[in-house]
């Protein structure tokens, strides 16, 4: 979605003509319910492509090594549930919230990081399953069997400027 009505609100040098950015994104932004918002697991920024990040050099992993680490963590997650009595489970997006619980449980650092935001955060008992599905999600794709702090707090910032969005508004 645009970030205001205009959709021009973090254009350099926009300013936009309802007032302060800050709270024309905010108005427009808490059009959408919470509990819409909540169903969505990430959230990011994408700002326009200019010409000058058209000339710089191709990214270090290309499409094809994405797609195969992709494939990759799929297999690992289609491998997961079937060996838990669940083979119509095939991705983390699909587990139950009780089996996600118990293949996603964080380190004791990605517990305590977690529980923070969770607090600090408002996660509704939705928004905190999604956050472990993302984290495990996004362990699978490193390759690692536990999910730790740093898949947490990846998963958790794909919420943050949503949050943070609402709470101005």
């Amino acid at each position: 979605m645009n970030p205001c009505r205009c959709g021009n609100a973090f254009e350099p040098g926009y300013a936009c003509k309802r007032g302060r950015i800050d709270r024309c994104t905010a108005d427009y932004q808490s059009r959408i319910s919470g509990p819409l918002m909540d169903r969505i697991d990430l959230r990011i920024e994408v700002p326009a492509v200019t010409a000058a990040d058209l000339i710089l050099p191709p990214p270090a992993e290309g499409s094809a090594e994405v797609a195969a680490r992709v494939a990759a963590a799929r297999d690992l997650q289609r491998a997961r549930y079937a060996a838990a009595g669940l083979p119509q489970v095939r991705t983390n997006a699909e587990a139950p919230a009780a089996v996600l619980e118990t293949v996603a449980q964080p380190d004791s650092a990605g517990l305590k990081l977690l529980r923070d935001a969770a607090e600090t955060m408002r996660l509704s008992a939705r928004g905190y399953h999604r956050v472990l599905r993302v984290a495990r999600t996004l362990a699978d794709l490193d390759g690692s069997e536990q999910v730790g702090r740093l898949h947490l707090a990846e998963a958790l910032s794909y919420r943050a400027l949503a949050e943070d969005m609402r709470r101005a508004a």
